[in-house]
């Protein structure tokens, strides 16, 4: 009898992981070369970003009464959506006595501020200007020149993403008491994700740098542990596009094609003596698995599954680039 095709072509992402111990693995301080980090660093802060900020999920400016308050880069912003759904957004205080528009009410597009009931729909008036705005679908972005001193750019740089009747997207955020360097330096060092987040990575080897001539970005084989010994081996290459965004993408394995976007969105303005980031990470899983439809047609209850994953990981990541942050301010970070 033939086995149907579909069975005989059907295999389980899910393997047997053998790693050894915690304490038994293979140290990798001497891979990561403190100098190796440091130069993928000033590269990221050398590339332009045309001053444009991740602001945060898309879904997070829905169709609602309330706008979406934030503040970057010391500078108060509002954001809504207009009538037809277009995304608006500029300075958070009003421009009659200073009231935080983030409190306003959003009534047929149109930003009525609670003080006084003046109204903006987007455009210029009485010296309140829009900033310029950016929806890729799973985030919301602003131009904000006056922060960011650069050249400006008519769009975000956005790295390629799985099509989105495709995939599956999460967005978490989360914010610490550093710079955006100090996060974008915790991606670009790949070492650490066996020894500093077990429960999540084993296996964990580093296939090539920037330093072994193999291009810009980090290759790392690493297999994700599921459950008990089940784990899902891929590789994964770790770029910067940016210099507030680092990106992983599955290259190889599982859910070839998904990515990882960090991006490092500053709080505070530059210099601040407290300064404050938030951490905007975007999780888009493809996967080219029959049984993904049903993944996405799951998506609303796989979201904070996703986000709980991501804020794992970030609750130790975010106190290291604190720390990273306090040893630069005073003096004391190595090198």
């Amino acid at each position: 009898m033939n086995t149907p095709r579909s069975s005989r072509s059907w295999t389980s992402p899910l393997r047997v992981g053998r790693a050894p111990r915690w304490e038994r693995q293979a140290p990798t301080w001497r891979e990561a070369k403190p100098a190796v980090i440091a130069e993928a660093l000033e590269r990221a802060a050398a590339r332009p970003s045309g001053n444009w900020y991740a602001a945060g999920a898309s879904r997070a400016i829905g169709a609602r009464d309330r706008p979406y308050g934030r503040t970057i880069a010391g500078l108060e912003v509002v954001l809504w959506r207009a009538e037809d759904g277009a995304l608006r957004g500029g300075p958070g205080e009003c421009p009659h006595l200073g009231a935080p528009l983030r409190d306003s009410r959003v009534v047929c597009g149109t930003l009525l501020c609670r003080w006084h009931g003046l109204a903006l729909d987007g455009g210029p008036f009485a010296g309140w200007e829009p900033y310029p705005v950016y929806d890729d679908g799973v985030l919301v972005w602003v131009r904000l020149d006056r922060a960011g001193g650069e050249p400006p750019l008519d769009r975000p740089v956005v790295p390629p993403r799985p099509e989105p009747m495709d995939a599956v997207d999460a967005v978490f955020t989360a914010v610490g008491r550093c710079e955006p360097e100090d996060v974008v330096a915790n991606r670009l060092d790949p070492w650490h994700g066996s020894w500093f987040h077990p429960y999540a990575f084993v296996d964990l080897k580093v296939a090539g740098t920037p330093e072994d001539g193999g291009g810009d970005g980090f290759a790392v084989d690493v297999s994700f542990k599921v459950a008990g010994r089940l784990v899902v081996p891929v590789r994964a290459v770790f770029t910067a596009p940016g210099p507030r965004t680092v990106v992983m993408h599955i290259t190889d394995g599982e859910g070839a094609g998904s990515v990882v976007e960090t991006h490092a969105t500053p709080l505070t303005a530059p210099g601040a003596a407290e300064p404050r980031t938030a951490v905007v990470e975007a999780v888009v899983a493809a996967s080219g698995r029959r049984g993904f439809a049903l993944a996405r047609a799951a998506a609303p209850a796989l979201r904070p599954l996703m986000r709980r994953t991501a804020g794992r990981l970030w609750r130790d990541d975010l106190a290291y680039a604190e720390r990273r942050w306090s040893l630069r301010s005073t003096g004391r970070f190595p090198g």
